[in-house]
């Protein structure tokens, strides 16, 4: 008989009340030791083990867990610490410094990981490093296990050719002698998980499922087979995720144990190629079929027949997740406040790892063996089915609003210049300040109660009037509100429209310690009333100075929530547009000339395949546009996006039609400018001149290189200076010195360049 295994690939580092994050925090700040911390991180792997076996996982992962993240992981076990970085020690100072920056050296790049809202460390491999097995992670928390636990573990690791293509500072050509370089040093810390004991051992190559060239399949095969002939006793799980695989024959021949393939996100693809192709006898196939990325409740019933078909093509099968659980919150168990019924429609980590075992029973020993599960799920779907069937009747799609503004970007930018009569080279923000921990409690007394609405009103007022007054005296040239009353730019907006849910602890990692807690789109979307105009006209009316309105774009509050699947995607970005258009046209009504539209996870949400991605970007400028154009021509339209390659969309933000965009720039250590080289761009336009997600506040000369290394492609004339991203997160003190510099700066520039713009 067919024995199934179930299986997590990976599971959510930050604890049920996001005791990672708190530890994190804690050491920073210097309030405990390292040993502290160790100890802390231990514990907490040690809890999210038993808590897999308690669930029934058969194959349960280590290595996944991290300090901070996964890629960076791996470049530090293999030496590859930037050379700026002077020590180049290995301790957890030097590790958090590559993350974070420090008063010499800034951080790393940031960057999305593929289309998710996870951030990664963009490795920095140069010319001078030669890699070398500094510690073998893998091998000590699987060793852990075994001796803290008795559990034998199933070792993950990010695979070489993954590591290579997300890695920065050689050449293209510079890969194969990388490689020639990595590949040993994989081998030994392989060859140490065996001699260890170690049964399965995940190797994670999500490059797999891009649109991978011919070279670089070639190195795929090159690399499997040295692995192979060199470890022929190793049973390597060759793990993809997130898309199909395009080269489904060439991959399944891999000298490889298993292969990890995703059912969940490739739109039939892979299942197709298996039915064409057939598999391996003589290897395991890992099914992801249990979504891995969003947060309903599996319709087990259809899971079980996808797996017996399955079965009709191999016999050897692990079931698992589609992807890691770490884009999920951990547990469903300690949402008290939701109504019943969404909650019993819910599945997070936990419970998508109970899904998993009650399938491999299922299949294991028949379906009359989970029968009653089975019927309970069906129950609690079709309740939650009868809860969106209830809620607000559909509304227009928006195919006959505008679109498109009234008048072309030229005429726009004279007539907003002589109504705003800005300097050259204009400061602002990008939106948030400091969020201080009196500011939090604040929020929370509120919602609990403490406070009452009016008492609440009167402390945001406050602090809006501090700030305005601060942005003053540092000479910005256009000011923020600066988000206080916001807990979080999604789901604030999400607690104003109608058809978002929210949890207590679904809280899930962005980068770092920063975790974000998505809202869950339930049902239509659409406008209720102003959700920011009483703010932002206050703070204007303590200022000469125009004030930005602040508001987050429709394709961004879809990406960083959990979306309803009853309907398309589209369908919903089209009702987030129409709601946000009203919200603007509030602004517009109070005089607010100024409205920055936010969309930082406009590229997230890019497919992987390039077949799929002009689509995708039509409908995304399409609700930018459809949320945007009904403004007049002297109302200035911004957006502002973060952290992801922007090369391959730069004609997508052109097309956006935005008057002002600000960018970061600062990680990209000058990439973003390069692009700019290639592609002309005639709209205003911010390069971030300094990294606020760093602690380390840069000196005026730095700032002022970086304008000029800006200046070099971008007219003075339609540059903005700002920083990177919003400065919630900072430090008061912090945050007036990197402003105070930054306006110097561009004070600076100014004066240098006006008699040239001038000519």
């Amino acid at each position: 008989m067919t024995q199934v295994l179930s299986s997590s690939i990976g599971y959510p580092r930050i604890g049920e009340k996001r005791e990672w994050k708190k530890a994190l925090e804690r050491f920073w700040k210097g309030s405990i030791s390292e040993d502290d911390l160790l100890r802390d991180m231990k514990k907490i792997r040690l809890t999210h083990l038993r808590k897999q076996k308690n669930l029934g996982i058969d194959l349960i992962p280590v290595g996944d867990f991290s300090f901070y993240d996964h890629v960076l992981d791996t470049a530090f076990m293999f030496g590859l610490i930037p050379s700026r970085f002077k020590e180049r020690d290995y301790s957890i100072n030097t590790y958090f410094e590559i993350a974070r920056g420090n008063d010499e050296a800034v951080a790393s790049e940031m960057t999305k990981w593929f289309n998710t809202n996870y951030h990664y460390i963009v490795p920095e491999i140069q010319s001078d490093h030669t890699p070398e097995l500094t510690h073998n992670y893998p091998l000590q928390y699987y060793k852990e296990a075994k001796e803290e636990l008795g559990l034998t573990t199933k070792p993950v690791l990010l695979g070489p050719i993954t590591f290579i293509k997300l890695a920065k500072g050689f050449e293209e050509t510079d890969s194969d002698s990388l490689l020639e370089k990595l590949v040993p040093l994989y081998i030994q810390v392989l060859e140490e998980l065996v001699s260890a004991g170690a049964d399965w051992i995940q190797v994670d190559e999500p490059i797999l499922s891009t649109s991978i060239s011919e070279k670089d399949l070639q190195r795929v095969k090159d690399v499997y087979h040295l692995f192979h002939s060199q470890l022929p006793g190793a049973k390597i799980l060759l793990q993809t995720y997130f898309e199909a695989v395009d080269h489904y024959e060439e991959i399944i021949s891999l000298p490889v144990a298993g292969i990890g393939l995703d059912i969940v996100h490739d739109e039939g693809a892979n299942v197709a190629a298996l039915k064409k192709y057939g598999f391996p006898t003589d290897k395991t196939l890992a099914v992801g079929l249990i979504n891995g990325r969003n947060i309903w409740r599996t319709d087990l019933e259809n899971k079980l027949s996808q797996i017996e078909e399955i079965l009709s093509e191999t016999q050897r099968l692990i079931v698992q997740p589609s992807c890691s659980l770490l884009h999920v919150p951990v547990t469903v168990e300690t949402e008290q406040d939701l109504d019943p019924i969404l909650k019993n429609g819910l599945a997070f980590a936990d419970q998508k790892l109970a899904e998993l075992t009650i399938l491999t029973r299922g299949i294991n020993h028949g379906r009359d063996s989970i029968q009653e599960e089975l019927t309970i799920q069906m129950e609690k779907r079709n309740q939650l089915w009868t809860l969106k069937q209830n809620a607000s009747k559909p509304r227009s799609d928006g195919t006959d609003l505008l679109t498109k503004r009234n008048s072309d970007f030229e005429r726009r930018q004279n007539l907003q210049q002589a109504f705003f009569d800005l300097p050259l080279l204009p400061t602002t923000t990008i939106g948030s300040l400091p969020q201080t921990k009196g500011i939090r409690q604040a929020r929370l007394r509120w919602r609990q109660g403490e406070w009452s609405n009016a008492y609440y009103d009167t402390f945001i007022k406050n602090n809006i009037s501090e700030w305005i007054n601060r942005q003053e005296e540092l000479g910005l040239d256009v000011l923020v509100h600066g988000e206080f009353e916001r807990n979080d730019m999604v789901e604030f907006f999400g607690e104003k429209l109608e058809g978002f849910a929210f949890t207590r602890f679904g809280w899930v990692q962005s980068y770092g310690s920063r975790c974000v807690k998505p809202p869950i789109i339930t049902s239509d979307v659409s406008w209720k009333e102003s959700m920011t105009v009483k703010e932002i006209c206050y703070a204007q009316s303590l200022t000469n100075k125009p004030v930005k309105g602040m508001l987050t774009g429709p394709i961004t509050i879809l990406n960083w929530s959990f979306v309803r699947e009853d309907i398309t995607r589209f369908d919903v970005t089209k009702q987030i547009a129409l709601a946000l258009e009203k919200e603007i046209k509030a602004l517009e009504e109070q005089e607010i000339r100024m409205i920055q539209v936010d969309e930082p996870a406009l590229r997230e949400g890019l497919p992987l395949k390039p077949e799929k991605q002009n689509l995708y970007l039509e409908q995304a400028v399409y609700a930018f546009k459809l949320a945007t154009s009904s403004v007049k021509d002297e109302t200035q339209i911004h957006t502002h996006m973060c952290y992801s390659e922007f090369g391959e969309i730069m004609e997508t933000i052109d097309q956006l039609d935005a008057d002002v965009i600000s960018i970061e720039a600062t990680r990209s250590h000058g990439e973003i400018i390069a692009d700019f080289e290639i592609h002309s761009y005639k709209k205003g336009i911010g390069l971030g001149v300094y990294d606020i997600h760093s602690p380390r506040v840069p000196q005026v000369e730095e700032m002022e290189t970086n304008i000029q290394r800006a200046l070099q492609v971008l007219d003075p004339r339609q540059f903005w200076v700002n920083p990177d991203c919003g400065l919630k997160t900072r430090g008061i003190e912090e945050t007036e010195a990197a402003l105070t510099n930054m306006v110097d700066a561009s004070k600076k520039i100014r004066e240098q360049i006006k008699e040239v713009v001038r000519k």
